[in-house]
């Protein structure tokens, strides 16, 4: 089995009572969480919605829809779709690719697929390190095909360019690559909201869609997972602070296409040309465009910041340089700057308590999705007990040293 990242796992709608299911999402503490909801009213689970394929089987559907022979092909981990690793053959040399076959209950939703599809090759066609489709022997980017053996399921399949790089949450971070990442997600964003124009983005506007920081209101309904403790008494605080101090604020956003899922495992990185003692990295690759949502550029970086506060033994000290990056492409507001604290809390938030709820659902995978958890536990925790005046003055003043060099002179605030 192949040691690469998962190019898909699964997330869900807000489907209790009345959301429709949604599309994956790689994150460790969300990876079974498609199944935890279903379409239409009631929460139960979906059962045989994810395609299972051999890899004979996957090689003849390569073959048949897209018309490619392949010489090599391994699975690539995921939960709710089906990936794999596809090599073919050609002369001097090899091309690599992603077979994707979306499960069955994301195929209902073709212009959601193509959305996200045509948003990959309008950011690649941009100059972004995206994954591409290639087109089927009938000339189009994906195809509704059926598995035997999977009684009258359907998937949805696509053959995507395979991306070179490593992800974020592998490699030993710094300031350097937190700044370019915050840099990324403004430019990603500000592209997709500004110059891509396409039939298919009216299904982007995801009303009851969980992963949306909008919707950090609608975790009231699952706040039974974490019982009664400390944790759920801090979730309980962001939620209601969300309500009174974020949502009235919307409007007064500006608005925008969102990636949504800027995750450390959703960011490739090239370190070809890094040194040991002197790390310059850029990024090669942004995966799994599930989450895209209408939303606001600041919860892009918001989503950012809490990503990488993961991967950093200063996690608190993160948000400056995510911060930096993003204002270098897109200043943020007053209001947008005075929402960053409860924006980032909130997505700590459905990060943690769907991870709760979809532990007490599938009890076999509590400790893999517990493991994530207590890192982020104890990051939102820190937040709050340091307060927000304190993180937001390390942020703002971080930040503000790489628009005023002089003030770098200065150490910056460190919160302890």
């Amino acid at each position: 089995m192949l040691n690469i990242e998962s190019r898909s796992n699964p997330a869900f709608e807000a489907a209790c009572p009345s959301g429709a299911a949604g599309p994956g999402h790689p994150e460790p503490e969300r990876s079974v969480c498609r199944d935890v909801m279903s379409s239409g009213n009631g929460c139960q689970p979906q059962t045989l919605t994810k395609p299972a394929l051999g890899e004979t089987e996957a090689a003849e559907l390569v073959d048949r829809v897209f018309g490619l022979k392949v010489s090599w092909i391994g699975p690539l981990p995921s939960y709710d779709d089906q990936n794999f690793h596809v090599r073919v053959s050609r002369d001097g040399g090899a091309d690599e690719y992603v077979l994707k076959i979306t499960n069955s209950e994301d195929s209902r939703e073709p212009d959601l697929i193509e959305a996200q599809t045509r948003a990959m090759m309008f950011l690649s066609a941009e100059g972004f390190p995206s994954a591409t489709p290639r087109l089927t022997k009938d000339g189009t980017i994906m195809s509704l095909e059926s598995a035997s053996g999977c009684g009258n399921k359907k998937y949805m399949v696509r053959l995507l360019t395979y991306l070179p790089g490593t992800p974020v949450a592998k490699i030993a971070t710094n300031a350097q690559i937190f700044y370019e990442i915050g840099k990324l997600a403004a430019s990603l964003d500000k592209a997709l909201t500004e110059k891509f124009h396409h039939p298919s983005t009216k299904s982007l506007h995801r009303a009851q869609f969980i992963w949306n920081l909008a919707n950090v209101p609608l975790l009231d309904q699952y706040l039974y997972a974490l019982g009664q403790n400390k944790y759920r008494e801090v979730v309980e605080q962001v939620i209601e602070q969300f309500k009174g101090k974020v949502i009235p604020k919307l409007s007064n956003f500006r608005a925008c296409i969102n990636h949504g899922d800027l995750n450390d495992h959703n960011i490739l990185i090239d370190s070809s040309s890094a040194s040991a003692q002197h790390p310059e990295y850029r990024v090669s690759g942004i995966l799994d465009f599930s989450d895209m949502s209408y939303g606001y550029y600041v919860f892009e970086v918001a989503i950012a910041i809490m990503y990488m506060m993961i991967e950093s033994p200063d996690p608190l000290g993160v948000g400056g340089h995510v911060l930096a990056g993003f204002e270098s492409v897109l200043p943020l507001s007053g209001e947008e700057r005075a929402a960053l604290f409860l924006l980032v809390s909130g997505r700590f938030a459905q990060s943690l308590v769907i991870a709760a709820h979809t532990a007490l659902l599938y009890p076999e995978n509590q400790e893999y999705l517990m493991v994530t958890a207590r890192t982020g536990w104890k990051h939102l925790m820190k937040m709050f007990e340091v307060g927000q005046e304190a993180v937001e003055r390390t942020w703002f003043e971080t930040a503000r040293t790489y628009v005023n060099p002089s003030a770098a002179a200065e150490e910056p605030p460190t919160v302890q």
